[in-house]
């Protein structure tokens, strides 16, 4: 066995407010080879992306402590080091991809500029060969068309081609210790075996070693040759996979492979009332070339999609990443510009200014796919929660706010002594849960869901699903529920429409589309995210 790369040794980290010590990760060990793969799994909080952060010294020297341990890498404490030892290898020997890109991403440059200034960094020299280098490792993630892209700004990229920009950036130094936390939670089915196999293909050319962060138990069996399952801080089991996996020992990890969405989501009824309905709508993006700007073509978001969502129904939108669907659910609640008839209610609102809209924001609520690039950092969650409220419902005293603000948070599994902490004092889990209590809050008839549980583990995935199933059966809501987490859609959706390229390639009920679909594409993608499924207890090859 060669010496390893990575060894964590008796880590504890600490972080101190108001006077107070609170033990995050308490004596954690472990190693990890060049060549094997580590996974970290466990609930939002058990410790996994502070574990990750702490290795290269990234979270904030002034509030977090190490009580206890070392992070040996190659032999050095990085704990100990300096900041030049630091900078020699953050992002050359030792590079991380966040779960949200959108806060690691800057939004004034462009994509080639972001992934050219990380191989400049590290020597690259020439405009040509940077250039030809970025559309390399744009395609090796996975981006179509990577030429094209360049000039694109993250806002105009999907969540999931976001991601794949921050996978080509880890990736262009070649290093030694690839960190992931979460790297494929904004990714389609599709395009995660894409890259969970380019990953698997580069570690074997390079001989890299990779800390996985996931919730998602069947990459940890698709991709990881060990795993260590955490809990309030602590590693309660660890082993190669196919033995912790197959015969786990702990209660706690017996629970987490037990944990998946349940249920079925309430029959379709046609003679619901509909609550929003689309005809023929078109989002077109223009691409402008040259000095004057000028207009050579249009990106086809969404190009010609009609829908009906009743009362008590979810629709439930999937597709790869850019396929249009987020686009769709923001024209639907007219926070993008778009063409052809939307209608609430009944009444036309595609032709409503922002002031007309105002009213009716009320019953239109959102639950973004980034909950970090959603919360506003210097608010605290019942201020955050209780926002809408304020605009929506003046009359209501502060003290009446407070109540519902609590009680969103406790539908939501957060506990409300918590609401007066800041967004990022809680785990990425946590945070997409303060996003949903907020649209909650204001009692709407109608809820965009893009990627809500795309953040969270599984046992709190089980849990919101159940909570929006039970959600929607007190208060009848409409749902219109976009994901590429198939089980989930399955659970929750009775209708389904299944989109590519800005257009819709099969649609209907949702439990004849699982059962037999029709389209080559959709059966594509039944096929990607139904084998990770099938590999219970088995990692593939």
């Amino acid at each position: 066995m060669s010496a390893p790369l990575l060894e964590i040794c008796d880590l504890s980290i600490a972080f101190h407010q108001g006077g107070r010590e609170t033990l995050a990760v308490d004596k954690v060990s472990f190693s990890l080879t060049r060549g094997r793969t580590l996974a970290l799994v466990g609930e939002s909080g058990s410790g996994k992306s502070i574990i990750a952060l702490s290795i290269v010294k990234l979270l904030g020297s002034t509030s977090a402590t190490y009580p206890s341990g070392q992070v040996l890498f190659k032999g050095d404490d990085l704990l100990q080091a300096g900041d030049d030892k630091l900078r020699a290898v953050r992002g050359n020997e030792i590079t991380m991809v966040f779960q949200e890109p959108m806060t690691s991403l800057n939004p004034l440059h462009t994509i080639e500029k972001q992934v050219g200034e990380i191989l400049a960094l590290h020597g690259m020299r020439g405009e040509g060969a940077l250039r030809a280098r970025v559309v390399e490792l744009l395609q090796e993630v996975g981006i179509p068309d990577p030429a094209t892209r360049l000039s694109a700004y993250p806002h105009q990229l999907s969540g999931g081609q976001r991601q794949r920009v921050m996978i080509a950036m880890a990736l262009a130094n070649r290093p030694d210790l690839f960190i992931a936390d979460e790297p494929t939670t904004a990714l389609d089915v599709t395009v995660q075996a894409q890259i969970l196999k380019l990953l698997k293909e580069l570690q074997a050319k390079l001989g890299m070693a990779m800390l996985f962060i996931t919730h998602d138990l069947g990459i940890v069996r698709r991709i990881a040759d060990d795993v260590c399952v955490m809990q309030k801080g602590r590693i309660v089991e660890a082993g190669p996979v196919e033995q912790v996996f197959g015969h786990p020992q702990h209660a706690y990890t017996k629970a987490l492979l037990a944990a998946e969405p349940k249920g079925a989501p309430a029959s379709a009824n046609p003679q619901a009332k509909p609550i929003v309905t689309a005809e023929n709508v078109r989002v077109w993006f223009p691409i402008k070339r040259g000095f004057m700007r000028k207009t050579i073509g249009h990106v086809k978001a969404v190009d010609g999609i009609s829908l009906i969502v009743r009362e008590g129904e979810t629709v439930g939108v999937v597709g790869e990443s850019g396929s249009g669907k987020t686009t769709l659910g923001l024209a639907l609640l007219r926070l993008i510009r778009s063409e052809g008839p939307i209608a609430y209610l009944g009444k036309r609102i595609d032709g409503l200014g922002s002031k007309e809209m105002q009213p009716l924001r009320r019953d239109m609520q959102i639950v973004f796919q980034d909950p970090y690039g959603s919360l506003s950092p210097r608010m605290s969650v019942a201020e955050i929660v209780e926002e809408g409220l304020a605009i929506q419902q003046p009359l209501l005293s502060a003290a009446q706010r407070r109540e519902i603000v609590a009680q969103s948070l406790a539908d939501t599994g957060l506990d409300p002594s918590a609401m007066d902490r800041y967004p990022h004092e809680f785990s990425g889990g946590q945070r997409q849960r303060i996003a949903i209590a907020r649209a909650m809050a204001l009692n709407p008839k109608f809820v965009v869901l893009d990627e809500p549980t795309s953040a969270l583990d599984m046992s709190v995935q089980a849990q919101i699903v159940d909570l929006l199933r039970d959600l929607q059966r007190k208060r009848n809501l409409a749902y219109l529920f976009i994901s590429h987490d198939l089980k989930v859609v399955r659970a929750l959706a009775s209708e389904l429409i299944v989109m590519r390229q800005g257009k819709v390639v099969e649609s209907g009920p949702a439990t004849q589309i699982f059962a037999a679909p029709q389209n080559e594409y959709t059966r594509a993608l039944f096929a990607a995210a139904f084998s990770m499924e099938a590999t219970h207890g088995v990692k593939s090859t």
